[in-house]
């Protein structure tokens, strides 16, 4: 599975589709935001058929980061069934995301 990028004019659509969903708030410049990409991909292929990830990068889409209050990046976005369940700040462990992916699963 491939990780999606999601801009203003898919967010919606591609969110309220998934059982469930991870989406990774992130920017070129942040590199804590480098740290946390080879964990996100690396859950994207492991969950492939049960999570949605997506990514959505803040310096091209500010008005998604504006709406789920993003003020600090990475900032990883937990969906179900659309709905905002929960987030992850900063530079985190695998098992932190898969601790709440697999609490919704």
């Amino acid at each position: 599975m491939s990780v999606k990028n999601l801009t203003g004019d898919n967010f919606d659509d591609v969110v309220k589709a998934a059982p469930l969903a991870m989406v990774d708030f992130w920017a070129d410049w942040c590199g804590p935001c480098k740290m946390v990409s080879p964990v996100i991909d690396g859950l994207a292929k492991a969950y492939e058929g049960k999570v949605t990830v997506g990514k959505v990068n803040v310096d091209d889409e500010p008005e998604l980061a504006e709406r789920f209050q993003v003020q600090s990046i990475p900032n990883v976005v937990f969906f179900k069934n659309g709905e905002m369940i929960d987030r992850k700040i900063g530079v985190m462990p695998e098992t932190a995301f898969r601790g709440v992916l697999d609490a919704n699963l």
